[in-house]
């Protein structure tokens, strides 16, 4: 166990100081810092503000008590909650502003917000209470009670505003677009212009154009420990040092970044900084569910980045990759697990409205796939045309309509992710297949046998009046028909008189349609009631046209009904009074006898009703002929025999995806993004003001959702956007921030690139060496700019204080993630296996996850709800959403973390074990041996950390701390200078 009293401070909080606060720490400033606090302090609850304790049963009399109200209780929900999108900095959703007074008394597309002194006739009341379905604010969630009452309050009393006019004339301000015919007016959605200079002829030209001269090459010490870490996210190690060094050619660098490139850690570093942009996690945060095959999209990416995969591939595997299959079984498996990429979105899967939650889903793909691969915020153009791209609504739901004909989620009360058996190779697949058919066959002898014992189903002889039914029942007798159908009585149970047929003949020229006269709006379940029998097709078609949509189920109709034996539930759906609540049953492409009975609608408001006069056993069952002991030995056997195969069948790979849908259809803008409210129709097909959008879009057909040509047009090289991305992206991971700072937003609103030219350089050269992201990352760390000193130069900070020029390096903060493993490099703890899933087995929930693995901090568990140790401290990605660029922060508990943290703790622990143990195995048999050991374990320790050597000073204060040159460090006192070292400023950044 640690000592408790090391985490409150140590005989080294002096040497800590100066470490932490300096790069290149002066010994004898730690003298002059006699003493450090840090304190926590918490105000007291006692004072509160006039409005805070003010009767809110109380009349507001005063205009002053109007004022405190609105600045009290209004303006704070209004920042808070509706800001974001109803201001003139941003959207002006539905053209209503809210940051002024004469914002809301304008209105928007609807008209006026707020009638001061009549809360009912604001549609701003209106709105936050949700009385409206078609309109309710913030779409994200209802207000709380007390916010709603406070805005009610407000509005009633005359809606004081003491807010001026938010342009001097009064009128509020109304952004618009930049149409899609003027979009090449935008330098992203131009086309890109190759060039021949170098990355250096750019840098230098725009240095002499500022005066500015570039900083000289950084120390080869400095420039190996940038460039492993920027490689592999990892320290070098001292015999990369040493060798780098020793290397007399003048193409000693180019060699090392080719050793760097070919080491699988690049891959696992690179895997880790893509996995940012696609918000990669193993959790959902709504109960902590477990993402368990989330792991093999990570292994996907390690693997495309270990083979150099071409980028334009890359994207098409994922975002189509499970519709490109070969006849490489290892290329067919990758591509289908890349497809993983649309399904680690954080949904809300408890939503109800099924509808709205396969739309909220949709706009989160889409928003993804913007940012990741074009730079566009699509996202913004749901409820209205984006603002300030040219992105038309239209365009948004012609994608929309792309991800609408893929199903991503298992809808049930609670809707679930999609899993799929992985391809294998024929072997493997005959065998899964083999023990899938031995499983059904003894599932459904299991299941005969559980009936023998309640009472066969071929003795089932009900006749069930419609009367005896709850909910509302349509008999075939009541439903209208298409082409000829048969009576019959020959097969039962069945409901009312008896059921149709369709004579195995006509097959797509029959229908039945089973329409309820005036169902009242609401959820219902709908079961289809058939009689079963060996004659009978496997794929009957039934479709539910429900509100504003329609499902098609297939039903075999060879299996008993399971409800009773009588019914089969096709699921529940929303109805509504005026609009469309119908079923339909064709033979269309039937494989064998279709059977048309009656439809049962039954309302799911409370529990499911019952049908009067049901039983547990079906009526007239016998069981005089059955013998039952034998039945139930047999199905004693045949259920271990079904566990066991089960249990082989669960151990085939599964991975994480979204299957195709059917019918593969085009859908209706929903007006202001309600998903409940139609606007016109729009075909299928992409952003129109960006690269080949129509050429892809007229290829896509009815045979599929339309991915794969999404794919095709976001990776062709005539689309302006993508290459630039990417090779932006890349330029960001090497120098610490992108040629346009804004990595994930190319439109009007982000940041212009600082050099325009060297960013089309990039991009064309990408694409003309094969989308090779290990080429690119050749040639810009053997850039000059790459490799220069940083410098602290006057004038070059004059002129350009932010280094957006590159005449100096720049001082770069290693990762969370580094931070962790460099750590493990020095105590020695890392674990260097590839691959795999890390979750704890039998783990359920990510709730208080563990996370004690030594393994790189790339395959962690990325939880929601449980991050491993430090790692929301030092900005971890959030895993919610793509992120270009992470934040950085400088806070005083990441000093506390350093100091005081457990974990951190036990690292320096091991690590001084580990360096007293390598010195004992040398030489130790005089006094001068050990003088010269102990200055040997700190000059080691100097370069494990900080790839250099320590100076005199250094060196001459490390062994004061130490016990002197003569003594023995004790292991105390080695883990706390170890501590020390990790917490300082050398250790976290880079020059």
């Amino acid at each position: 166990m640690p000592d408790r009293s090391r985490s409150i401070g140590h005989p080294l909080a002096l040497f800590f100081t100066a470490q932490f606060l300096a790069p290149m720490p002066n010994p004898w400033c730690a003298l002059i810092a006699c003493f450090i606090s840090v304190a926590w302090l918490a105000a007291g609850s006692g004072v509160s503000t006039a409005a805070e304790g003010q009767d809110e049963s109380l009349p507001i009399e005063t205009d002053a008590e109007k004022v405190q109200w609105f600045e009290t209780k209004i303006r704070p929900a209004l920042i808070e909650h509706c800001l974001e999108c109803h201001s003139t900095e941003t959207e002006a959703s539905g053209g209503l502003v809210l940051d002024s007074r004469d914002g809301w008394q304008s209105g928007g597309d609807l008209g006026p917000a707020i009638v001061p002194g009549d809360a009912a006739a604001s549609r701003l009341i209106e709105a936050i209470a949700y009385d409206d379905p078609a309109l309710e604010m913030p779409p994200d969630g209802k207000l709380d009670d007390v916010t709603i009452a406070a805005f009610r309050r407000w509005v009633q009393d005359g809606a004081v505003d003491p807010r001026q006019p938010s342009r001097s004339s009064g009128e509020p301000t109304r952004q618009t677009g930049l149409p899609v015919e003027r979009a090449h007016e935008h330098w992203a959605y131009r086309r890109i212009a190759p060039s021949d200079a170098s990355i250096d002829a750019w840098i230098d030209r725009d240095l002499a154009r500022h005066g500015l001269t570039a900083a000289p090459p950084a120390e080869p010490r400095a420039l190996v420990r940038r460039l492993t870490f920027d490689l592999h996210g990892l320290p070098p190690s001292p015999q990369t040092l040493d060798a780098f060094l020793a290397d007399p050619s003048p193409r000693a660098y180019e060699r090392l970044v080719d050793r760097l490139l070919a080491s699988p850690h690049f891959a696992e570093h690179f895997a880790r900084r893509w996995m940012d942009v696609v918000r990669y996690a193993e959790s959902i945060t709504l109960r902590g569910f477990i993402l368990p095959e989330a792991w093999r999209y990570r292994d996907y990416l390690i693997w495309s980045y270990a083979n150099d995969r071409p980028f334009d591939q890359m994207i098409r595997d994922q975002i189509a990759g499970d519709l490109l299959a070969c006849d490489d079984i290892t290329e067919t498996q990758q591509r289908a697990i890349a497809t993983g990429f649309l399904a680690l979105g954080n949904s809300n899967l408890e939503d109800q409205d099924k509808t709205k939650l396969e739309f909220d889903h949709i706009d989160e793909q889409l928003e993804t796939i913007g940012r990741a691969f074009l730079a566009q915020t699509i996202g913004c153009a749901r409820c209205h045309d984006h603002k300030f791209d040219p992105i038309p609504t239209r365009d948004y739901y012609a994608l929309a309509g792309i991800m609408r004909s893929t199903t991503p989620l298992k809808h049930a009360n609670l809707s679930k992710w999609i899993e799929k058996p992985l391809p294998l190779d024929p072997a493997d697949e005959a065998h899964y297949r083999s023990l899938q058919t031995r499983a059904d066959a003894v599932a459904a002898e299991l299941k005969t046998l559980q009936s023998l014992e309640k009472g066969g189903p071929g003795n089932d002889k009900r006749v069930v009046s419609v009367d005896t039914l709850a909910g509302v029942v349509v008999d075939d007798a009541d439903a209208s028909d298409v082409g000829t159908w048969t009576e019959s009585t020959f097969v039962k149970p069945y409901v009312g008189a008896g059921y149709r047929h369709d004579g195995t003949t006509g097959q797509g020229s029959k229908s039945v349609t089973f329409d309820p006269v005036d169902l009242p709006t609401g959820r219902y379940e709908v079961r289809l009631s058939y009689t079963s029998h060996d004659n009978r097709a496997t794929n009957v078609v039934v479709k539910v046209f429900s509100a504003n949509e329609s499902t098609t189920v297939r039903v075999n109709q060879r299996r008993r009904p399971p409800i009773d034996g009588l019914w089969i539930s096709l699921g529940v759906f929303p109805f509504e009074k005026e609009g469309q609540s119908f079923v339909i049953v064709s033979n269309e492409n039937a494989d064998g006898c279709v059977i048309v009975d009656a439809v049962q609608f039954l309302p799911v408001d409370g529990q499911p009703s019952v049908a009067k006069g049901s039983a547990d056993a079906p009526a007239g069952a016998t069981t005089d002929d059955v013998d039952l002991e034998a039945v139930a030995a047999r199905r004693k056997t045949l259920s271990a025999e079904l566990k066991r195969l089960q249990s082989e069948l669960n151990r085939r790979p599964k991975y994480l995806t979204v299957s195709e849908s059917e019918p593969r259809e085009e859908i209706a803008v929903r007006v202001r993004g309600n998903v409940h409210q139609l606007g016109d129709t729009v075909r299928r097909g992409f952003l129109s003001a960006v690269g080949p959008a129509q050429r892809y879009a007229d290829r896509i057909g009815s045979r599929g959702s339309g991915r794969v040509e999404l794919a095709e047009w976001i990776a062709d090289p005539s689309n302006p956007l993508t290459a630039r991305v990417y090779a932006n992206r890349v330029w960001s991971w090497l120098m610490g921030e992108g040629l346009v700072a804004t990595e994930n937003n190319f439109g009007t609103t982000g940041e212009p690139p600082s050099h325009p030219e060297l960013l089309d350089a990039l991009a064309a050269e990408l694409i003309d060496h094969d989308w090779s992201t290990k080429s690119l990352v050749r040639t810009i760390v053997c850039s000059e700019a790459y490799r220069r000193a940083v410098t602290d130069d006057a004038r070059r900070i004059a002129v350009d204080p932010n280094n957006r020029l590159y005449a100096s390096g720049s001082v770069k903060r290693i990762p969370v993630e580094a931070l962790r493993d460099a750590m493990l490099c020095v105590s020695g703890e890392i674990e260097h296996r590839t691959g795999g899933s890390t979750i704890r087995p039998g783990t359920s929930s990510d709730y208080n996850y563990k996370h004690d693995s030594k393994r790189r901090s790339l395959y962690l568990p990325v939880f929601r709800n449980s991050l491993p140790p430090l790692f929301g401290l030092f900005d971890f990605a959030d895993s919610s959403v793509s992120v270009g660029q992470r934040g950085q922060s400088t806070v005083a508990p990441q000093s506390l973390a350093m100091m005081n943290h457990t974990w951190i703790i036990d690292r320096a622990r091991q690590a001084g074990k580990r360096w007293l143990h390598a010195s004992a195995d040398g030489p130790a048999a005089s006094s001068s041996a050990k003088s010269s050991s102990t200055k040997s374990i700190v000059e080691q320790l100097y370069l494990a950390c900080y790839g250099r050597r320590p100076d005199a000073d250094e060196m001459q204060l490390c062994l004061e701390y130490l016990g002197g040159e003569d003594a023995a460090p004790s292991e105390d006192r080695l883990a706390d200078l170890i501590q020390s070292l990790f917490a300082s400023i050398d250790f976290r950044y880079l020059e």
